[in-house]
């Protein structure tokens, strides 16, 4: 909050109270808006009506007469603790690809192309630039995954946030024909799990990994490790890699029965949500290596294999579930778009499994 004289504060001085006075700045928040726009521009698909100003966005449904009965699909999500390394590092354009990943990779499990996307931002206190860098990452977030930014809000908190605190969050909206759904009424016995390797962390179990690198392993942000080939802080920031586009690429392609985000609760929790009761799924662990982060939160706090892969990704970002007569294609079709993807598992019958899916083996080394 901006400093006052005494004669602001006295009550018998006859100067009223303003907004300004509380914490709140409307010019630095115009001023934000300002420039944001060319980066929401940049989103746009023909579908959207207007551009930033109004109090909605506005996107055009009579695009949707071309499906037979569409189905509207919606997540919302945020980041989580990794916005506190954003702001230490002072690094605000990335992690606006985080918070589209975790929304529209949501949306795409069931077959749902991301439409559009709104976004909140809270702040302590609006610095003009800051908020547009966070704005910019997450319309190319949007653009990667093919869905339009058609609005949102920056909020500023004074007292509630320090002047350099901020946290986001992010709505989107998609859509699937009914009968292109997928979901767990489509998985077969036999069928194949495919795996698509993450950049990192993503954007969740970062309350465990800030815990274990700073707490007990005393590390700092600047501190160069040989295994990442960069700073432990470069590390942890690397942004979420976004599927949607990848994932629809694989629907137009080849049969696909399902996907599962892998996010919070890890690998086999996430994949288990779209296993039928009668099914099971197995994932070989000793068919990928787990990136050098994953090893070092290992390490460094001493956790648990068990402990780690009910927090973290593990090196798989995103699970396709396919025929068996199909995986080639898609695995084909993943690596002409850039994806590092291998068959991990499969589907087998329920027999006495007690969850719905399950790691198997050790990791490769």
């Amino acid at each position: 909050m901006p400093s006052a004289e005494p004669n602001e504060r006295a009550p018998h001085a006859g100067t009223g109270a303003s907004y300004a006075a509380a914490g709140v700045d409307i010019e630095a928040g115009d001023r934000a808006v300002e420039l944001m726009k060319e980066w929401v521009k940049k989103t746009k698909r023909p579908e959207v009506l207007g551009g930033l100003g109004g109090f909605a966005g506005l996107f055009d449904a009579s695009a949707l007469k071309r499906y037979e009965r569409p189905l509207l699909a919606s997540a919302t999500d945020g980041v989580g603790t990794k916005v506190d390394l954003a702001r230490k590092m002072g690094v605000y354009d990335t992690i606006g690809h985080d918070l589209v990943g975790m929304v529209v990779d949501d949306l795409v499990v069931c077959g749902a192309e991301p439409l559009f996307m709104t976004d909140y931002i809270c702040v302590g206190k609006v610095h003009p630039e800051r908020v547009a860098a966070i704005v910019k990452g997450i319309a190319e977030g949007c653009v990667l995954a093919g869905c339009a930014l058609v609005g949102g809000e920056t909020a500023e908190h004074p007292g509630l946030l320090g002047p350099d605190d901020f946290d986001v969050a992010g709505a989107g909206t998609g859509v699937v024909e009914y009968d292109q759904l997928l979901g767990a009424d489509r998985i077969r016995e036999g069928d194949a799990v495919i795996a698509m390797a993450s950049s990192g962390l993503h954007s969740n179990g970062y309350s465990l990994v800030r815990h274990v690198v700073f707490d007990r392993a005393g590390m700092s942000l600047d501190q160069h490790v040989e295994e990442f080939g960069r700073t432990l802080g470069e590390e942890l920031l690397e942004p979420t890699k976004i599927y949607s586009l990848d994932c629809l690429a694989l629907t137009r392609t080849t049969e696909v029965h399902g996907f599962s985000h892998i996010t919070g609760g890890g690998l086999a929790n996430n994949l288990a949500r779209v296993i039928p009761d009668h099914l099971h799924a197995t994932v070989d662990r000793s068919t990928w290596t787990p990136g050098a982060v994953f090893d070092l939160v290992g390490r460094a706090g001493n956790v648990e294999r068990l402990e780690l892969e009910k927090t973290l990704n593990m090196g798989v970002g995103m699970m396709a579930i396919v025929p068996e007569a199909s995986a080639d294609v898609a695995l084909q079709t993943l690596a002409d778009r850039g994806v590092d993807a291998w068959v991990a598992g499969e589907i087998v019958g329920r027999g006495d499994h007690r969850d719905g899916a399950e790691l198997t083996g050790d990791y490769a080394k």
